[in-house]
């Protein structure tokens, strides 16, 4: 029997061991992708205790928690972070074959120095070993990242957002790790919203551009990605329902926005029409700009309503959706192809039964400007367990080029997720390990090495020309 999470955790053959010890697990991190907040990084946040960093907003581990039945008390209310500490613990020892399970404790291995396994009987131990080690001077926030080898990370940003803290930052010669924002434009997209005419106003006041028709929304948001440009973004980043292409001339484009302007409701075919025009005026600016077109889509979000009206978005109440929109992903990246103006582009599809359409779709629309120049991301969210880490990185290999793929992102809130690249990483290798054991791929050191490399941080370091 192999001992609980060892060095050779997950690596289950010599090549897999290998490729990961002597060169994946030497990799500088990119995270390209996340949602942590840049303020708490330049302000070099110390956490008091195991529960701030580890519970506060993980959305992740408080669906696990209601599924254990724990009062939401002691989830997003008003228990001591002792109390909604003990309660996770006796839920995670109930998570057998879950990711949580292996991250919990890749994270207090790596942080905590802790090789037991937490669970109810174990958990005023690990409450105060973390909490003493988070007194440590390297365990604030910028010790986190520094310790984690993490390279650069891309924030998530509102177009309205100031960037202080990036600026702040990128003045600071005492952290080498870069910290760059992302666009990301859903509350200028979302027309439909209740919200959108008030967000509008804010984007017409921090852009000092009056907003009454559609060509003035577009050139707000133009001055605002050269803003964001001026600060280092490469990056941007949509969170769709699914991705819509209804054309629309410029009339009807104008009735639509100024009936929204109004006060009126949309029917669906207007909302997708002003939300197409949006995504191709973006891309041809992003296009221009040379930088990356993130499309994460395929999320049913917030079906329990009366708990979304007491908690809000983002707090574990949405799920994958079912909605096929191949037909019109394709038309819309046929559409930017067509008039030269597709940017590279990454697709992740909350829904696994999408990836053989993302690998045969992307192999119609990839050209000689960049490499793998169209992307089918990691597996997201709620696929990204092994399970769904293997079938993604198979598929792709099946219907591309696995050593083009630009591999792992925390998509996280939580400074202590950098260990989802280890856990990445070990798949990885164990993946491609076996395939060279079964005679699949031949016991090339080289070739091999430059894969793993390549898949791990030199491939994502290229791709957005960080």
């Amino acid at each position: 029997m192999k001992k609980f999470m060892d060095e050779d955790f997950l690596l289950h053959s010599e090549t897999a061991k290998r490729l990961y010890h002597e060169t994946a697990s030497k990799m500088p991190i990119i995270d390209y992708h996340c949602h942590i907040d840049p303020k708490e990084i330049y302000e070099d946040r110390r956490f008091d205790n195991i529960t701030q960093v580890w519970l506060g907003g993980d959305h992740y581990k408080w669906r696990q928690m209601r599924s254990n039945g724990i009062s939401e008390r002691y989830i997003t209310g008003d228990a001591t972070d002792y109390e909604k500490f003990q309660k996770w613990a006796e839920t995670l020892e109930k998570a057998i074959g879950n990711p949580l399970y292996h991250w919990s404790h890749l994270e207090l291995k790596r942080y905590f120095n802790y090789e037991g396994h937490l669970c109810s009987d174990t958990a005023q131990e690990v409450w105060e070993i973390c909490n003493q080690r988070l007194h440590d001077k390297d365990m604030t926030v910028r010790g986190i990242i520094s310790q984690s080898n993490v390279e650069i990370i891309c924030t998530t940003d509102d177009p309205i957002d100031d960037l202080k803290w990036h600026e702040l930052l990128a003045s600071d010669d005492s952290f080498d790790t870069k910290v760059l924002p992302a666009w990301r434009p859903d509350k200028a997209i979302n027309i439909e919203k209740e919200d959108f005419v008030d967000y509008l106003s804010k984007l017409s006041a921090v852009s000092q551009i009056k907003i009454n028709s559609f060509p003035s929304l577009i050139d707000a948001l133009r001055e605002r990605m050269d803003y964001f440009d001026k600060h280092g973004c490469k990056v941007s980043d949509h969170g769709l329902d699914y991705v819509c292409y209804v054309e629309a001339g410029k009339e009807e484009l104008e009735e639509i926005f100024q009936k929204r302007l109004s006060g009126h409701q949309l029917s669906s075919h207007e909302i997708d029409a002003y939300k197409t025009a949006c995504m191709c005026a973006f891309a041809k600016e992003y296009h221009k700009r040379g930088w990356v077109m993130q499309l994460h889509y395929g999320a049913a979000r917030n079906l329990n309503q009366k708990m979304f009206r007491k908690l809000g978005p983002d707090t574990g109440f949405d799920a994958i959706s079912t909605y096929a929109s191949s037909p019109q992903l394709a038309a819309y990246l046929n559409h930017l192809a067509f008039h030269d103006c597709l940017p590279k582009t990454i697709l992740y599809s909350l829904n696994p039964s999408d990836n053989a359409m993302i690998g045969s779709v992307i192999g119609c629309f990839q050209d000689e400007s960049a490499i793998g120049k169209i992307q089918q991301g990691s597996a997201w969210w709620f696929n990204d367990h092994k399970a769904g880490m293997i079938e993604q990185m198979t598929s792709l290999a099946d219907l591309g080029l696995l050593g083009n793929f630009i591999g792992m992102l925390t998509d996280s809130r939580s400074f202590l997720s950098y260990t989802r690249h280890e856990y990445f990483r070990r798949i990885l290798c164990d993946l491609i390990g076996t395939w060279v054991e079964n005679g699949e791929y031949p016991d090339d050191e080289k070739a091999l090495e430059k894969i793993i490399r390549g898949i791990c941080y030199e491939n994502c370091k290229q791709y957005f020309e960080f």
